[in-house]
């Protein structure tokens, strides 16, 4: 049999690579806007000391800081992006190293400003706000600021925290390297017999193979690599939650994890109010997995069980025009304005398709204000990438809404709502597909399909993020993590959330060593928290059209003008109770039941 090997960069057709030279057309545009952004930096640093003088200069400095950030949005994502194209090019390596720094310089730059802002008297600020109309578009900016009076040092030492930044983005940067440039997995036997090797985009697809010796290879070829690694990966991980327990510190918090919610105003009840919904509801997920066990008609389930379709007579191989056509359809509920931004999407570039050798794994929405957003996938031809490509594209198009609407201090929209957009996305693709089809193996498929998403993206996540909890708690607590202890939390933390019918696989433990989003803390909970909005946005939506629509893509429109629980309650979604989770929880109970009765 043939072995099939990853093409290279330069051997993907053009049409499914993005337009990067929407960004920049050449390395010799970019180093123009690098060096500019070097001079802007030199003179936002002479308004150290006189921010509080007046009116004018305030909002001087704001406006170049603004101009200075903009610059440097798109000198770092262009180096980053042709970097993910292909981990193993020097040049883009070098590139993306010298946009981190200058990030690192533009901060360091500007690091005075928020100590200055906060030491105007409230009085003083009040008036210049009054006689300047300028500043009225910073009003809310301002008063972010002030709000986390508490927490902002005097400008020294956020200079100096800013000048740390390219060291406190070590253990991130390393493991990125190792996880993308470095980590090799071995080869096995496809399910057709061909020698393929283990990639990061491959595996999703080797596990969910119908044969199940595939599955037990990819998933034990994959994590047996990864515990070869294991102290290092140890050491790693630690030395990042060792980072944000200083800074939580230094920055007089409770604890890392209401430093990071913070920054977006959301109280620290919303993410263990998170935890103990999922938790009041493991049965449901003990249930599925019971189910998934009897339709697979197992004597034991493992964890390298739980991807493949349970429904394994239906075979959906999806070319990507198809994917393209399949998404459009499946959002046309959000009325013709978004189906036009979807279109401009797929027929201008913005989509990076296959996967490359180098090519970094996964799949994001990223771009910078002023261009259009990009959207990288490593697109297999399975009805997950669908989904995929739909939850991607929900990411750019509420990119694309905030930047035309927003000024470009509040076009970036806050991480709490990142995934809100995107999934529902999902949630509307999924009820389009079910109220179209006709057959009932493929309605069963589909149903498999939804009940694995509330799986990966609700369960799983949630217990993502009470590993994040845990670990990090220990650290500040004055333990320490080892491999042992991280394998222990790993292990008992599975076994809670899928049950006694489940068998703990030995290599699931190390599935913590694999996480890139770790390295972005206490992030992965908005995932279960942005599914369960986008669960009850999709079906206001279908329910009540118009309306929906309006609050939706006002919502989408809203960038950071407004606190993210803010937004989402104009949407018409209450994040700060249990609400919402119970919901969309009540749904997976609804799937369950159906698919249980198909058994019968």
């Amino acid at each position: 049999m043939a072995t099939i090997k990853l093409k290279k960069r330069n051997e993907i057709d053009k049409q499914y690579k993005w337009a990067i030279e929407d960004l920049y057309s050449n390395n010799e545009e970019w180093q123009k806007e690098y060096d500019l952004v070097k001079t802007l930096a030199e003179d936002l640093k002479k308004y150290k000391g006189k921010l509080g003088e007046s009116s004018d200069t305030l909002i001087e400095f704001l406006e170049l800081n603004d101009e200075a950030s903009k610059l440097t949005e798109r000198v770092y994502v262009y180096a980053n992006q042709r970097y993910h194209e292909d981990t193993s090019e020097p040049t883009y390596q070098n590139l993306s190293d010298l946009a981190g720094s200058l990030m690192v310089s533009v901060d360091s730059a500007t690091s005075f400003a928020t100590p200055e802002i906060i030491e105007i008297p409230d009085e003083k600020l009040a008036k210049f706000l009054k006689e300047n109309e300028k500043l009225q578009v910073y009003k809310t900016y301002l008063n972010n600021i002030i709000r986390k009076k508490a927490h902002i040092l005097s400008a020294e030492i956020e200079e100096l925290l800013a000048d740390a930044g390219d060291m406190a983005d070590s253990a991130s940067n390393i493991f990125s390297m190792f996880n993308n440039a470095d980590i090799k997995f071995p080869e096995i036997e496809d399910e057709d017999g061909n020698t393929v090797q283990i990639t990061h985009g491959k595996y999703i697809s080797l596990v969910e193979s119908s044969n199940r010796k595939v599955r037990e290879a990819a998933f034990k070829g994959l994590y047996s690599t990864y515990a070869k690694f294991k102290n290092t990966l140890a050491a790693t991980f630690s030395s990042n939650l060792k980072k944000e327990t200083y800074f939580a510190k230094v920055r007089k918090y409770d604890s890392s994890l209401a430093m990071h919610l913070d920054d977006s105003n959301v109280p620290v009840e919303v993410y263990t109010n998170l935890i103990e919904a999922v938790h009041n509801n493991l049965p449901l997920m003990h249930r599925y997995v019971d189910l998934r066990k009897r339709f697979l008609k197992l004597d034991e389930i493992h964890m390298y069980d739980l991807h493949c379709p349970m429904v394994a007579d239906v075979k959906m191989k999806i070319d990507f025009e198809k994917a393209k056509e399949i998404v459009a359809d499946g959002v046309k509920a959000l009325g013709g304005d978004y189906q036009e931004i979807i279109k401009e999407g797929f027929n201008n570039s913005w989509i990076d398709v296959y996967e490359n050798e180098g090519k970094r794994s996964g799949a994001y929405s990223w771009g910078a204000f002023g261009t259009h957003p990009y959207v990288l996938l490593n697109y297999n031809e399975t009805l997950d990438n669908v989904f995929t490509l739909a939850h991607e594209m929900g990411h750019a198009i509420h990119s694309y809404k905030s930047d035309k609407t927003q000024p470009y201090i509040y076009a970036g929209y806050k991480i709490f709502v990142a995934e809100v957009a995107s999934t529902c996305n999902e949630a509307l693709l999924m009820n389009h597909l079910l109220a179209t089809t006709k057959d009932k193996n493929e309605r069963a498929y589909l149903l498999n399909h939804y009940l694995d998403q509330f799986k990966s993206t609700l369960y799983r996540q949630t217990m993502f993020a009470e590993f994040e909890m845990i670990t990090h708690k220990k650290l500040e607590d004055g333990g320490s993590l080892t491999t042992e202890v991280l394998c222990e939390i790993y292990r008992e933390l599975n076994k809670k959330y899928f049950g006694e019918t489940m068998v703990v696989d030995e290599e699931i433990i190390m599935e913590w060593a694999r996480i890139p989003h770790f390295y972005t803390s206490f992030y992965v909970y908005q995932y279960a928290t942005g599914f369960s909005a986008a669960v009850a946005l999709s079906r206001r939506i279908l329910k009540e059209g118009a309306p929906a629509i309006e609050d939706y893509l006002n919502f989408l429109s809203g960038g950071s003008s407004k606190d993210p629980i803010d937004l989402l309650r104009g949407a018409g979604v209450d994040m700060a109770t249990q609400k919402p989770i119970n919901e969309a929880l009540a749904v997976f109970k609804e799937l369950l039941d159906e698919m249980e009765a198909i058994l019968e």
